[in-house]
């Protein structure tokens, strides 16, 4: 199989009075794990049912590598549907599932043989080929659904939070099983889901959704380490995330980039005094901006560190709450105007976590490459 380059430009659809997507633009390459990532209500699904061709678009353009596809129904794009409640027949076994279109379309019993054997080996299925959907486990019917769509040779599969009705551990089964299929047939993937944890995972790259717009496009590492609104911020993983105004900037060399300007700011944040924090774009002194440093970036002692370098922020305060959840201690930490996020990892037997406990005071630490200055405010 061979995926499609998709290209969506300025799509708006309203439904009524309410307008699900605002001028939505994006490309999504040939063979990428691409995820349309955002809150319930967000806008995701229905740009998954236009490019499915389940909905029309009021505005906009769509093609599948150059071709305008808006006018083709559902069942003359190279695409398929993978959905969220399987949609398996209940009265076929697996091999009838799998074998449903390719009956409709009167291909011969031999080449219908060995096209589901093919699809039922790779979703790891061939054992069960006689069984009925009830027989079957929830991540079974799942993958029996990715069959039938599959067995289509579709250029794009189109996946409506396909494991939202999985217990956690099967879906991250499921994921690991997504990604190798994926990576076997080297076709484009479209995945819609409200969960951070499963987009990260396994996505290329994730346009962020908010209210019907596009907030961010971009790999998971630079969406998590570098998000570009507060939403974003908040929205993948957890971070402490404060309004302050910078003071002073000076240009910095701290990494090898070519070509790449860094500034050092001084930053006043009401909750939290001057903190340091670097940043690759172009800010400026009385600026007001958003800052975030997320928890696990922040080394929590109880003892005050040693400062040998001028690019370290440090700051006092008591454990309101320690969460220990075995590999990792959630700490939350009183200063003196606010309330501060920190996750301190176990990778060691001797870091079971003890040695800090409710009410001790503590020193919370981390660098000033570390923060991130999200949004400028105007």
């Amino acid at each position: 199989m061979i995926g499609s380059n998709v290209v969506i430009e300025g799509i708006s659809k309203s439904f009524g009075d309410f307008e699900v997507l605002k001028n939505v633009s994006m490309e999504i390459k040939k063979g990428e794990f691409f995820s349309l990532l955002g809150p319930s209500g967000c806008g995701k699904t229905t740009l998954l049912r236009i490019i499915a061709g389940f909905e029309h678009p009021d505005k906009g353009v769509l093609t599948l590598d150059g071709d305008d596809v808006l006018s083709l129904p559902p069942n003359k794009r190279p695409t398929n549907t993978v959905f969220q409640n399987y949609a398996l027949f209940p009265h076929l076994t697996v091999f009838e599932n799998v074998a449903f279109s390719p009956r409709l379309k009167g291909e011969s019993s031999a080449q219908i043989k060995s096209k589901v054997e093919q699809y039922l080996k790779l979703v790891h299925l061939d054992g069960h080929a006689d069984k009925k959907p009830n027989q079957l486990s929830g991540g079974m019917k799942q993958r029996v659904a990715i069959a039938r769509a599959l067995i289509n040779e579709p250029r794009v599969l189109l996946l409506d939070e396909p494991l939202s009705a999985l217990d956690a551990k099967l879906r991250q089964h499921m994921l690991i099983e997504l990604d190798r299929i994926h990576d076997e047939i080297g076709i484009t993937f479209i995945y819609v889901t409200h969960d951070q944890q499963e987009a990260l995972s396994v996505s290329d790259r994730i346009a962020i959704i908010e209210q019907g717009q596009v907030l961010q496009i971009d790999t998971p590492h630079e969406i998590y380490e570098s998000p570009a609104t507060n939403f974003v911020a908040k929205f993948i993983g957890e971070t402490n995330l404060y309004d302050g105004t910078i003071l002073k900037v000076e240009k910095v060399k701290l990494h090898d980039f070519e070509g790449v300007t860094e500034y050092m700011a001084e930053v006043e944040i009401p909750e939290l005094g001057i903190i340091k924090v670097t940043d690759a774009d172009e800010i400026h002194a009385g600026q007001k901006v958003s800052f975030t440093v997320r928890p696990e970036k922040i080394v929590i002692t109880k003892e005050k560190p040693a400062i040998k370098r001028d690019d370290i922020n440090l700051i006092q305060g008591i454990v309101d709450e320690p969460i220990y959840s075995g590999f990792q201690t959630k700490f939350y930490v009183q200063t003196d105007k606010t309330i501060i996020r920190v996750i301190k990892q176990h990778a060691n037997y001797s870091d079971e976590g003890p040695d800090i406990r409710w009410k001790d005071q503590v020193y919370l630490s981390w660098s000033a490459v570390d923060g991130y200055v999200v949004e400028v405010k105007k």
